[in-house]
C-alpha cells in the first residue's frame, strides 16, 4: 500500500485538457484481450469487436448492456503504477488507457472528450473495481482505487459512452471539448 500511495503525485500531474491515448484493449470475448493500434468507436457498440454489447448488465432492469458504462477509461499512469509492466495493463478489462485527469474535479459525468475523430461523453455511473481486479491486482490495490482519495480522483476509471461516431488510435490526443 505504501508504495501504491508513494505514486499519487505521479498520478495527480495527469494533464487536465489533454492528454495522449496509450493503449487500447478490445474484449472479444470474456477473459479474451486484444491489443490494438487503431479502433473505431460507434454509438451502439462502444468499441467496435468489444463484447460490450452482449454483456449482460446488472444495473439495467432487463440486464441488457447499459448505455452508460459503453466504455470503461482508466488513467494510464494509475495502471502504471498498480500493474507494475505494461503487458499487465489490458487486465483491468478496460478499453481504453489514457494519460489524463479522471478525477470527478476534471472530468465530471458530461464533459465530452475529442479523442480521435470520435466524442465520447463521461457517465455518472461510478467504476468500481470487482473480485477480478483484486485477483489479478491484489486486495491493496483495490483499497488504493476504492480509498476516498482513489474514488476522488478516479483511480479504478470512469465510465463513458460514444456520442460521435469516428476512428482513434494509440496516441491520440484526448482532448476536454466541454
Amino acid at each position: 500500500m505504501a508504495e501504491l500511495e508513494a505514486g499519487l503525485d505521479h498520478i495527480r500531474r495527469s494533464p487536465k485538457d489533454s492528454g495522449v491515448l496509450e493503449l487500447i484493449c478490445c474484449r472479444p470475448q470474456l477473459e479474451e484481450r486484444l491489443v490494438l493500434e487503431h479502433a473505431e468507436l460507434d454509438t451502439l457498440e462502444g468499441l467496435v469487436g468489444d463484447n460490450w454489447t452482449n454483456r449482460e448488465s446488472s444495473s439495467t432492469p432487463d440486464r441488457s448492456p447499459n448505455p452508460e458504462m459503453q466504455l470503461n477509461i482508466m488513467n494510464s499512469r494509475a495502471i502504471a503504477l498498480i500493474a507494475q509492466t505494461r503487458d499487465r495493463w489490458t487486465l483491468a478489462g478496460d478499453q481504453l488507457f489514457i494519460d489524463l485527469d479522471l478525477s470527478s474535479q476534471n472530468l465530471p459525468p458530461g464533459t465530452r472528450v475529442a479523442l480521435g475523430t470520435a466524442i465520447i461523453e463521461v457517465t455518472a455511473p461510478p467504476h468500481t473495481g470487482c473480485k477480478k481486479f483484486v485477483a489479478r491486482f491484489g486486495l491493496d490495490a483495490m483499497k488504493f482505487v476504492n480509498s476516498a482519495i482513489g474514488r476522488e480522483l478516479c483511480l479504478r476509471g470512469i465510465n463513458a459512452k460514444v456520442v460521435k461516431a469516428g476512428a482513434v488510435r494509440i496516441g491520440d490526443l484526448a482532448r476536454k471539448t466541454s
